[in-house]
């Protein structure tokens, strides 16, 4: 029989084989950002090297990426506010009446391929005249943050006792304000999460913003792009803009960890 300990030890061993899977090509891009560009793609790989600013200097010199980052931070900021600003209602409306096939059709929405909204939505945004604007980007990407803030709700809304609404309800609050005043206030860690993951699956997504911006709203993922050409690619500049792009969503994900909270309704009803 397999004691207590050696599977604490087998479980610490899995969880640092992962780690390291997960860990490594992180660690890689990073250090890679600090070798001289010639290093970057040496066959073997140089582990020992002289660092160097060259790539952020190259990276920063060479692109406008403070107003890639200010587009960036706008696109994926507007296009959370309105994943929550629709997700909450929708996602509080599902669990109040037990109907899930609205979330079922947004689930299936996030689970198409975006290619085949990509056509349609660069005809309509060419006919509306907001090709290259901020608006066709923070609308395309609402339709990935809405299905996230709706299935990350969920299980707090069903969480919250329909007793503590009920009562609301018989008080007088109308089902807004129940929303508002009751509801609300007891998901509060499930809704900072759900903008903070809707956050960063805009700020990561790379088709829209490549195909609906231009030069003045072009983000920082799709900017990139620009490192990799027909005759050379910038390796090293583009592990520096992969390293900076990759640090907002980092800390964030850490902020996620200290805000999952498990029985938050627990105590909202009185035995």
């Amino acid at each position: 029989m397999v004691s207590a300990t050696a599977l604490r030890r087998l479980g610490g061993l899995q969880l640092a084989l992962v780690s390291l899977v997960i860990l490594a090509p992180v660690a890689w891009m990073v250090l890679s950002s600090f070798k001289p560009s010639a290093e970057v793609t040496a066959y073997p790989p140089t582990l020992w090297f002289t660092p160097t600013l060259d790539n952020y200097r190259q990276l920063f010199s060479s692109t406008p990426f403070a107003r890639y980052t200010l587009n960036s931070l706008v696109v994926a900021a507007g296009s959370t506010l309105i994943g929550l600003g629709f997700g909450v209602p929708a996602a509080f409306a599902v669990s109040w009446r037990r109907m899930m096939w609205p979330a079922l059709v947004t689930l299936a929405a996030r689970m198409a391929p975006g290619t085949l909204y990509l056509l349609p939505w660069y005809l309509m945004f060419r006919w509306l005249g907001l090709i290259g604007s901020y608006w066709a980007l923070i609308l395309t990407h609402a339709a990935i943050t809405l299905p996230i803030v709706i299935w990350v709700l969920l299980p707090f809304f069903d969480a919250v006792p329909h007793s503590v609404l009920e009562s609301a309800q018989v008080d007088g609050c109308s089902v807004p304000r129940t929303l508002w005043r009751i509801a609300l206030p007891l998901v509060v860690p499930g809704l900072v999460v759900s903008a903070i993951l809707a956050f960063i699956f805009s700020w990561n997504y790379f088709l829209f913003a490549l195909v609906l911006s231009n030069s003045d709203t072009k983000t920082l993922i799709a900017a990139s792009f620009n490192f990799i050409g027909e005759g050379a690619t910038y390796w090293g500049a583009l592990m520096a803009a992969a390293t900076l792009i990759a640090l907002p969503p980092l800390l964030l994900a850490f902020a996620v960890q200290r805000r999952l909270v498990a029985g938050l309704a627990v105590g909202a009803v009185k035995g």
